[in-house]
């Protein structure tokens, strides 16, 4: 069993790392769709130094942009309030040109994972006007999707590109290819590792819209791991089918013997609160007795108040159920 961390400024000192290594973490993942490896020779120097004070030598993932629509750099966070009219585009609110041209009145869209939801009313000249139907703060490349459909866009970007040139001299041992909606998509990715170095780089494919969970038998055997990443995959759908599609991809996955990643808000609360839910212990007792082998750890340890006691949390429930496992198989 595997279990990751996102590396970010709530846990990015040498010796938080180590502690969350010794209480049984096994890898980092590197968020690039805020900043590619380039600027990245801090958390380097932090990974290598937390290795050396645990004795241990964790796996590195990092999480491409991919084919996921994202807004833009902002000045400032940005205050949406429910009815306000705001114009998509432009320096206020930039997001990509495809997305502009690809909208129709009455769209809906998700912004940052669904916390903030807009609707298209009309064009203007320099983007989308756009009401507010719920509210909240919106801050620089949060996530944007359209309810119900997809936008084209190309597998990988220049940055993915040149972030997976960078990767083998990074020691990073697997590349968390977004939204995944084919064969293709892999085959593109494998082929750039492969051309850069990367050939011995482990594939996770990561489940996010309904053309990933549609395509799933056909790039399976490209995937070295599949990650059911909730965050988008509860966007393209009513939340509550959520649960039953997630268990879904499980079975398919066990059936193939493919291996597969439980993520996103595995222990949300923890962002805030030094203990968890009930419900959310539940939720990685559960994947694990579904047949998870990874589960990960996102804005817990990135930019939680609370890295340590997630990561400890994380690991003890998940140990739990592979223990009750162990004792109901006899």
């Amino acid at each position: 069993m595997r279990y990751y961390c996102t590396l970010g400024p709530a846990c990015e000192t040498p010796e938080l790392l180590a502690e969350l290594f010794q209480k049984g973490i096994t890898g980092v993942r590197l968020n690039l769709s805020h900043g590619g490896l380039a600027g990245r020779g801090h958390q380097l120097s932090v990974l290598q130094e937390a290795a050396r004070i645990s004795q241990y030598t964790p796996e590195i993932l990092i999480d491409l942009q991919g084919p996921e629509l994202r807004v833009g750099t902002l000045d400032a966070p940005l205050s949406l309030t429910e009815n306000d009219m705001v114009l998509l585009g432009g320096e206020s609110f930039p997001v990509p040109p495809i997305l502009l041209s690809s909208l129709v009145p009455r769209d809906t869209l998700l912004v940052d994972d669904g916390r903030l939801l807009l609707e298209a009313c009309s064009p203007k000249e320099e983007g989308w006007l756009c009401r507010v139907l719920r509210g909240g703060i919106l801050r620089s490349r949060k996530s944007i999707a359209v309810t119900g459909r997809e936008i084209p866009t190309p597998t990988l970007t220049e940055e993915d590109l040149e972030n997976l040139s960078l990767a083998p001299r990074w020691g990073v041992t697997g590349v968390m290819q977004p939204f995944v909606r084919g064969a293709e998509d892999l085959k593109i990715l494998r082929q750039a590792l492969d051309e850069r170095g990367g050939s011995q780089i482990r594939i996770f494919a990561k489940i996010e819209n309904l053309s990933g969970v549609s395509k799933l038998e056909e790039f399976l055997p490209l995937a070295d791991e599949i990650v059911i990443a909730r965050g988008d995959l509860g966007n393209c759908q009513p939340l509550w089918q959520l649960p039953a599609l997630q268990k879904e991809i499980a079975r398919r996955c066990k059936k193939a013997g493919k291996p597969f990643m439980v993520v996103t808000q595995m222990l949300a609360s923890m962002e805030q609160n030094a203990v968890p839910t009930r419900a959310e212990v539940c939720d990685i007792f559960n994947a694990v007795l579904d047949g998870a082998s990874s589960l990960m750890l996102t804005g817990e340890t990135a930019a939680g108040n609370y890295p340590l006691e997630a990561g400890e949390y994380l690991v003890r429930t998940a140990r739990e159920a592979l223990d009750y496992m162990g004792m109901h198989s006899i």
